[in-house]
């Protein structure tokens, strides 16, 4: 499984992946976790609203911090 947090850096986008990593820890599962700050890469997924949260190429999330338990649901659906 591939995770990849949208985002320029901003207190959101730092918050979503802090929650990210959480989440994985609580899963168990082995998951690749890639954080994508280059805008250009972030538009090709047609996200305007960071923070952005892609799972296997799939955009889940965008515009809002995730709670870790959010997160987990979706690591595990």
């Amino acid at each position: 499984m591939k995770i990849e947090v949208l985002g320029t850096g901003c207190p959101k986008c730092i918050a979503l992946e802090n929650a990210v990593k959480q989440a994985i820890a609580k899963s168990g599962k082995f998951v690749q976790l890639v954080k994508v700050d280059d805008i250009m890469k972030i538009m090709e997924y047609q996200v305007v609203s960071t923070p952005g949260l892609v799972i296997d190429g799939k955009v889940v999330s965008t515009g809002k911090v995730l709670s870790v338990d959010e997160v987990l649901a979706l690591i595990n659906a």
